[in-house]
């Protein structure tokens, strides 16, 4: 049997600034959605928030796994 084993292949260095990049695309994402909420704008407009909720959460996970 295979053991699933890791490796981590960013440093510490590395992993504190993609945390910081996960936390301030986060960050941006929820301001922008409050901003898209207050002015109502379409709901097309408001998916698109997505794209750096996730960038920042894939960031994070990153961070944490140190890939």
């Amino acid at each position: 049997m295979a053991t699933n084993q890791h490796v981590a292949n960013v440093g510490e260095r590395g992993a504190r600034r993609r945390r910081r990049a996960g936390i301030l695309l986060c960050t941006l994402a929820a301001a922008a959605l409050i901003v898209l909420l207050v002015v109502d704008a379409p709901s097309w407009c408001r998916l698109l928030v997505g794209v750096p909720a996730g960038l920042g959460a894939a960031e994070l996970l990153q961070a944490r796994e140190k890939t």
